[in-house]
């Protein structure tokens, strides 16, 4: 049960309001029979200049219980009496003016004490119901004391006020009804409140970074984490999802057209140094339907599976140290005899060298295989990378052959200070190394016919750790192989084994460092290399 101090809730309010509406009426109707010879032989009014009075200042009393609504007030139990009170002493006047209970009027009265009675608590309801019945008894006593008065009326002043509290209790079980349900909605109010704040605590404070976008590609909800991600100062809700992240957006159409699809695609953060995999989920049954976006960090789940991994390679590793390296060796010695035999005809000598080529091959997938099973003994050294830049140009200059023209090294323009990394060095150089090669393999020109592959390195504006890029103004890569250039064994080139990019990328990450893929608007390949966070090396 609500205390009786409570404010008015909505219900309430709108009693209030249809009572003032009828107040309104019953005042103006009155007022305007006064005036009016017909409406004074109708009603029977004894003192029609007194009842105009009275009309009029019931309408004005109606106008300013109205005005109460905009002023703070005690609660529903002062404003229920406030309007009891007005009630009973305006029809009592308009009874004592119409010649008392017999004019008929006395009936006006049920429709505002029922009213009241159905917002009072517990005894209040009957403590209407009294004043209005005291009222009219009143009347009819100032009635029959005038002058002009003939007496009696009391049996039919005492009906009245018997069907007034009868109707005061006939509305009293549907105001308990009122008074439940009233209490059960605040309840519910309450909850939903509560559900909602705690629901938008969970999903802003969720570890996963959650997205919905509408069926107009808006975004609706974003949590501080999936913000992270896209970037604060252009995601949150309003914003097309294109104007956040257009690779995201190209992502979520592709899943439109092929919702069976199991591999979506991945996108980089815009702080660079994480690789971000989509999943989508649609809400609704409409088409098109908005749509829940989990945003998954791939780097977390490789770093669980990193030691398995390497248990797995390494026994591999070691089958293929004794168990293929021995006899491709063998093969590739017989096909060298037979090649060196004179007596070979020109047509077997093609045919041993394709025997030595492929031996070649395979001897070089051994060798990166049995390289990446090793990579888990790292000896990570805290290095100025300006300094170990400059030495590795040096050296892959002299070991290529190659010069500024083809391969040069570039500062980020915002670079003032020394840039400080923690990598293990015999692995980066063999990271850089590979990248580089295929730089200059697949993604160099001529002398004078193109900008050189370039090396650049400097800190990231967006979170400050430190970078190193290799980037070629070559064809690039395919669109449709973007999402498959790290995975082991593929490769385009007729005679590359496929795991370059594999290798490079998982050094990379035992390392706390994470190796992206750019394709520049103005062509060709960018490959970064994103250290860990200066601030958060483990001694």
């Amino acid at each position: 049960m609500a205390p009786l101090e409570s404010a008015p809730s909505d219900l309430a309010w709108r009693v209030f309001g249809l009572v003032n509406i009828y107040r309104l009426l019953v005042a103006g109707g009155l007022f305007t029979a006064s005036r009016f010879t017909v409406g004074r032989e109708t009603i029977s009014i004894d003192r029609p200049v007194e009842m105009a009075v009275i009309c009029a200042l019931y309408f004005l009393a109606g106008i300013g219980l109205i005005a109460l609504r905009r002023v703070p007030f005690g609660g529903l139990r002062a404003l229920t009496l406030t309007h009891s009170v007005v009630d009973s002493a305006a029809m009592g006047f308009v009874l004592w003016a119409a010649g008392g209970v017999a004019s008929g009027l006395g009936i006006l009265l049920l429709l505002p004490v029922a009213a009241m009675a159905l917002l009072a608590y517990h005894r209040d309801a009957f403590f209407t119901a009294a004043l209005a019945s005291c009222a009219v008894l009143l009347q009819q006593l100032l009635v029959n004391l005038d002058a002009d008065g003939t007496g009696g009326g009391y049996i039919a002043a005492g009906v009245l006020g018997a069907v007034i509290f009868i109707a005061a209790m006939l509305v009293r079980p549907l105001a308990n009804r009122l008074i439940a349900s009233e209490a059960l909605v605040r309840r519910q109010e309450v909850d939903l409140a509560n559900m909602a704040q705690l629901s938008q605590y969970i999903v802003q404070h969720l570890r996963e970074s959650i997205i919905v976008v509408d069926a107009q590609d808006r975004i609706r909800l974003i949590n501080q984490s999936a913000a992270e991600i896209l970037g604060n100062a252009n995601a949150w809700p309003g914003v097309l999802l294109g104007e956040c992240s257009p690779r995201l957006l190209f992502l979520l159409s592709g899943w439109r057209q092929h919702r069976n699809a199991q591999e979506i695609g991945t996108f980089a953060a815009l702080d660079g140094s994480r690789l971000i995999q989509p999943h989508f989920a649609q809400l609704g049954n409409m088409q098109p339907a908005p749509v829940l976006i989990f945003l998954e960090d791939t780097s977390l789940l490789a770093e669980k599976v990193q030691q398995s991994k390497l248990a797995a390679l390494g026994r591999l590793s070691a089958s293929i140290a004794h168990e293929i390296r021995t006899p491709v060796g063998a093969m590739s010695h017989a096909g060298q005899l037979l090649a060196e035999n004179g007596s070979t005809s020109p047509e077997d000598r093609r045919l041993t060298q394709i025997i030595r080529d492929n031996a070649e091959r395979v001897s070089r997938i051994i060798e990166n295989v049995l390289q990446f099973s090793r990579r888990g003994t790292r000896r990570p050294e805290r290095l100025e990378l300006g300094g170990w830049v400059n030495d590795f140009w040096v050296e892959l200059c002299a070991t290529n052959q190659v010069g500024a023209a083809q391969l040069r090294i570039a500062v980020s323009p915002d670079e003032g200070q020394p840039v400080e990394v923690r990598v293990d060095p015999t692995q980066l150089h063999q990271v850089m190394s590979n990248l580089c090669q295929n730089a200059l393999t697949h993604g160099s020109r001529p002398e004078g016919q193109g900008v050189p592959v370039e090396i650049r390195y400097g800190r990231l504006t967006s979170n400050g750790r430190p970078f190193l890029e290799v980037i070629d103004q070559g064809p690039g890569i395919a669109r449709e192989d973007l999402e498959r250039v790290f995975e082991p064994f593929f490769t385009r080139a007729a005679r590359g084994t496929g795991l370059g990019l594999f290798l490079a990328r998982e050094l990379a990450a035992s390392n706390g460092a994470t190796l992206l893929h750019e394709s520049p608007p103005g062509g060709g390949s960018l490959f970064r290399l994103v250290f860990s966070d200066p601030g958060r090396w483990e001694e």
